[in-house]
């Protein structure tokens, strides 16, 4: 059939069943007013049928030109408002209010609303001429009350031409300065169609016009594939569900009423202060309107208590979605036309989440104060809760604290989850359901359970019974938890179960769709790798014993800290932002170093400083990101350092860590950061990533998807890896490609399992295991007897002064784990804080109604907060090793390719992990093994002892070196400094063949004489200024 078919055919069917089945009536051209871009009459028609009292009103007012004023009072709002405020909030002519289109009610309720809704009058109009200029027409318009709301290109891959072709009649021929096409006045939004392929803009730019792809997905909407549609189920059109779905006239009218919203944003220079705003009409794409429907579908069908997890990958919309999903959810009503939920609670840590969501709704309902942001303190979340506020944006944290004031009763509620993690596993996520969740119908399902009537009234007024109730899944709260990299406790948490007993989302639109339809950039397609080879030295005259691992770690943190390596990564990443990235995107592209610590951060801060004013580049300004405070020792002296004052320190101004990110945005391009800003962070211009910090799993894609925006000029990303491998990188991208899965289901038993675990620790001797010997005794039954009995202290006032008696408990417990060998210590805490997790995740997604265990956990959480921190378990090898050889070797240029993993995660387990087995060695053992792992041919040029030895030599050979160093003297210190390091070169070579080998060529010994004139300035700087203070 489609082979036949031409693009009048084409045309003839989508026309024809949008007249037949669609809610439209066949439109004439003629009719069509050019000039004014509307079909007047049937505008008219509609105000003077729907609305007859305010018409004669508007007659008696304007006599003998009433429907001239009319229409010309409708041109001129919409010219000043905008069509679709026009459409949502109507308009007054001399005091008489009109509306030019009635909305569908949320209920039947009213026969009269449902009677003006079906006054509407929806026109699909072929071939119609647009303009009074020209004789240009559109294939297809859709009018709405004789409005021009929708209109269609139509293409045929078989006469030669596809949607591209629609495409290009856009950008060519169909001019935004004609009023059918102006931005926000008349037609909305413009569809390029072919029979497989759906494109679509809501702003008319000519060759800057921006089409979106609006196809389903390769096999449908919410389901695993990439770009583009399945075949039709009937063998007919692929794109069908373009006029049978979207565009029917329930669907446009909803579209219209709870879809579209215009958005506003504000971008302020931070040199200027100028601030510029940009418009943009937001029309949903294909999956956010596909899940919102069937998240509603779904709703009517089981009701309030289902649990919904939408795997939708970065670039899909997320905040939109959520702001539709948040608005249609607080208006919802079931086949009884009862409201199902009192509240939705949106649980977000974005701040501006909150104005997006109030922005957006806002144009749907002028109705103040529907969307309520919590922006100072808990009291305000629990008067929001109480009264019922339809829409409340909050984040997880405020729940502690009011959990136990909400008069929740018999109301449901619904709970989005924005970037759903480990979070919603944790105890504040169990406040959460204390506050919201019916739990007077869990204690009736645990007397039922115990066969007592009494057993769930007696324990109503008990707060650890309302916590055991709070436990599990609720038929009063419904979950919507958005995430683009589920783990496997999200999955298992908010997840659908298979019939194969896997788990998976809800609702997918996979990061490899999202790709292939160019939403956001394949990160791993230029992926370039290098790794570090290093010999170290043992210093000294003993060769002390040491643990193992601890000493091996602490050997790879002194070589990666170490300023020659940071120095020459440095070089390599300067190198490359000038070469390439400052290239990019008409050189507004920016670049981003990712450190393993933020000690890390500093140094490198401090050595790309250096190294950009020594080599006087221009065009390359770096800021840096960490938390709190650094400690660092410079010439045996301590130092703070504090992201605020190392940025003002460089760049002689205060740059604020609120303003950090816009001055990023601005004149800097290149942003070191240790553990911030590697989530959640969106700048379009970040185009190149400097990786040198293990990174796997959902960390490894959460980082690296800072590069994938879509931004103009942007045609791909880069990444440099000086730590990890393409492979272990393609590991990482493998399960979040198509769709995330979970194998099978947890057993809630683990947590018994891992409980035992600890018991063999000996931390905690529970009567059933008394046969085995209590090696460590740390606490036994009458501490957790002792912390149960002080909850439930009569005299205290509140749950957190309870809870603060019952940490007093803790005491003597402190005590035996400090008094804990260190391996021991560091296993018992690894393995208590896995159980407070474990449980607190287990309690989520089942009730338990064991008291006990209840109070063991609590026991559990307060004492893994109360033991002190511990040390990084790194010995000083300061003094003890060096740095004797280094080489940085680019070990490969790749695209890595993107696959899907074979297997989803699987179950998660209640094992702790045993202690590991201590070994010792001795210091130069461990330091031969190191090398013989990281090492490689090394030649004269690699030597780091060699360089530190010339450095010294140069210092001692002319004493002027120290004398004449001051800034006033800089001129003639260099003279001296160039007959200096001759001296010193000559006087290393005399002890070392290889660097004689090295500087026979002229043109490295001059190249070595460059290299060290700063580092030898600054270091007689420094000898100058400790003479003149022991004088």
């Amino acid at each position: 059939m489609l082979k036949q078919m031409k693009e009048r055919n084409f045309e003839d069917d989508i026309c024809a069943w949008l007249c037949t089945h669609g809610g439209y009536r066949p439109g004439d051209p003629a009719r069509f007013d050019r000039t004014r871009a509307l079909d007047v009459q049937t505008l008219l028609d509609f105000v003077r049928t729907s609305q007859p009292k305010a018409w004669k009103m508007h007659q008696f007012k304007n006599p003998g030109k009433a429907e001239q004023s009319f229409v010309d009072r409708f041109c001129e709002e919409v010219r000043r408002r905008s069509l679709l405020d026009v459409l949502r909030h109507g308009f007054s002519v001399l005091g008489t209010r009109f509306r030019v289109v009635f909305w569908k009610p949320e209920t039947g309720l009213n026969p009269e609303s449902v009677q003006r809704y079906q006054s509407n009058i929806l026109h699909c109009t072929r071939q119609l001429r647009y303009s009074p200029a020209h004789e240009n027409s559109v294939d297809v318009a859709l009018l709405l009350n004789g409005i021009p709301v929708i209109c269609l290109e139509l293409k045929n891959p078989f006469t030669g031409q596809t949607v591209e072709d629609a495409v290009r009649q856009f950008r060519q021929d169909r001019s935004p300065d004609d009023l059918f096409f102006s931005f926000k006045r008349r037609v909305l939004t413009c569809f390029a169609v072919d029979p497989f392929h759906v494109k679509m803009t809501t702003r008319l730019e000519r060759q800057k016009t921006f089409f979106l792809p609006f196809d389903q997905g390769s096999n449908g909407a919410g389901e695993v594939g990439g770009a583009g549609n399945p075949p039709a189920p009937d063998g007919g059109y692929p794109t069908a569900y373009l006029w049978q779905r979207v565009l029917c006239r329930d669907a446009l009218l909803e579209l219209l009423h709870k879809f579209l919203h215009l958005e506003k944003t504000e971008k302020k220079d931070p040199a200027t202060g100028k601030v510029t705003v940009r418009e943009r009409l937001i029309f949903p794409r294909y999956h956010q309107w596909d899940v919102l429907h069937k998240l509603l579908d779904d709703i009517r069908a089981h009701g309030p208590g289902q649990q919904y997890l939408i795997q939708h990958s970065a670039g899909s919309g997320k905040s939109n979605s959520i702001a539709w999903l948040a608005h249609r959810l607080s208006g919802l009503h079931d086949a009884q036309e009862a409201k199902i939920f009192q509240s939705v609670i949106v649980v977000t840590d974005r701040r501006a989440l909150d104005r997006q969501l109030r922005d957006t709704i806002l144009q749907f309902e002028q109705t103040d104060g529907l969307v309520r942001a919590i922006s100072k303190d808990s009291a305000q979340l629990r008067d929001a809760i109480n009264e019922g506020a339809a829409i409340i944006v909050t984040t997880l944290q405020k729940f502690p604290v009011i959990f136990r004031e909400v008069r929740h009763g018999q109301r449901n509620f619904a709970v989005i989850v924005d970037e759903a993690h480990s979070s919603q596993t944790g105890r504040a996520a169990l406040t959460l359901k204390t506050a919201l969740a019916d739990t007077d119908a869990a204690l009736a399902e645990y007397a039922a359970l115990e066969d007592e009537a009494e057993a769930g009234q007696d324990k109503k007024d008990d707060a650890l019974w309302q916590e055991l109730a709070a436990q599990g899944r609720h038929h009063n709260l419904s979950f919507f938890a958005f995430t683009a990299t589920p783990k496997d406790k999200t999955l298992q948490l908010f997840g659908r179960q298979l019939p194969d007993g896997r788990f998976r989302a809800f609702h997918i639109y996979s990061m490899r769709q999202a790709i292939e339809e160019r939403f956001i950039l394949d990160v791993l397609r230029n992926y370039t790798t290098y790794h570090a080879y290093f010999k170290l030295l043992q210093k000294g005259a003993g060769d002390p014993r040491y643990n193992t691992s601890a000493a091996a770690r602490a050997a790879m943190r002194f070589e990666s800290l170490h300023p020659h390596n940071i120095a020459q990564k440095t070089a390599v990443m300067l190198d490359h932002f000038r070469t390439v990235t400052a290239r990019k995107m008409g050189g507004r592209a920016k670049a981003m170093l990712v450190t393993p610590s933020r000690l890390h951060a500093v140094r490198y801060m401090q050595e790309f400083t250096r190294q950009i004013r020594e080599g006087r580049i221009n065009g390359v300004r770096a800021l840096v990101a960490f938390s709190g405070e650094v400690r660092d020792t410079v010439d045996g002296v301590a130092v703070t350092y504090t992201e605020e004052g190392l940025n003002k320190e460089t760049h002689g101004f205060r740059i604020s860590e609120k303003e950090l990110p816009a001055h990023f945005a601005g004149e800097f391009n290149i942003l070191i950061v240790a553990e911030k800003y590697q989530t959640g962070f969106d700048e379009p211009l970040l185009h190149t990533m400097f990786v040198d910090k293990q990174l796997s799993g959902v960390k490894a894609v959460q980082t690296l998807s800072r590069l994938n925006r879509t931004a103009p000029g942007k045609e791909d990303t880069f990444v440099l890896d000086f730590v990890n491998s393409a492979e272990d990188m393609q590991k990482s991208f493998a399960p979040f490609y198509e769709a995330t899965l979970l194998e099978e289901e947890t057993d809630p038993n683990v947590v018994y399992d891992l409980k035992n675990t600890l018991d063999e620790y000996r931390a905690y001797q529970q009567i059933d295991i008394r046969h085995r010997l209590d090696d460590f005794r740390v606490y036994g039954p009458e501490q957790v007897e002792a912390f149960g009995k002080a909850l439930r202290d009569p005299r205290a006032k509140d749950g957190q002064s309870a809870l603060a008696g019952a940490t007093a408990t803790l005491a003597p417990v402190l005590a035996r784990v400090a008094a804990l060998e260190e391996e021991d210590r560091r296993a018992f805490r690894t393995g208590l804080f896995r159980f407070v997790r474990l449980y607190n995740f287990i309690t989520q997604i089942c009730r338990m109604f064991d008291e006990e265990m209840h109070i063991y956990s609590l026991f559990a959480k307060q004492l893994a907060s109360a033991l002190p921190a511990e040390n990084d378990g790194l010995v000083n090898l300061d003094g003890q090793i060096d740095l004797e050889y280094y080489k940085l070797v680019k070990t490969g240029e790749t695209s890595i390719p993107l696959t899907p993993s074979e297997k989803g995660y699987a179950a998660i387990k209640g094992d702790a992990g045993a202690p590991a087995q201590k070994e010792f060695d001795s210091l130069s053992s461990i330091v031969e093994k190191i090398n013989q792992r990281f090492g490689t041919q090394f030649n004269a040029g690699d030597q780091v002892e060699n360089f530190r030895a010339l450095q010294k030599h140069v210092l001692a050979s002319d004493a002027r070196i120290v004398g004449l160093a001051d800034k006033d003297n800089r001129a003639t210190w260099e003279m001296v400094y160039d007959a200096a390091f001759m001296a010193g070169a000559g006087e290393t070579a005399m002890h070392s063949a290889a660097f004689l080998d090295l500087i026979r060529n002229p043109d490295t010994l001059a190249f070595i004489r460059t290299l060290l004139k700063e580092s030898i300035w600054q270091e007689a700087l420094e000898k100058r200024r400790e003479k003149e203070t022991c004088l």
